[in-house]
């Protein structure tokens, strides 16, 4: 399901890749050796990937979602007014 977004798409686009970035920095610190089974580390580290790609792709979503309803909320709100 696409999402519009009434931003610059490359704004978008620096958004999840930056939250993607993140979301990798973070994953680092979390212990996943021990799930590893032996010779199977590219799979581990593909998983590794698209765990960040998810994870990062909902945040950034999710910020732009909430910039877009706390505009929406208070153009509605200085309409009222």
């Amino acid at each position: 399901m696409a999402t519009f977004y009434p931003y610059n798409p490359w704004l978008v686009l620096l958004s999840h890749v930056f939250f993607i970035g993140l979301t990798f920095y973070a994953l680092q610190s979390v212990r996943y050796e021990q799930f590893i089974r032996k010779n199977k580390v590219f799979q581990a580290q593909l998983l590794f990937v698209l765990i960040s790609m998810a994870i990062g792709y909902t945040l950034s979503s999710f910020f732009l979602d909430l910039s877009i309803w706390s505009n929406t909320l208070l153009s509605t709100i200085s309409y009222i007014d």
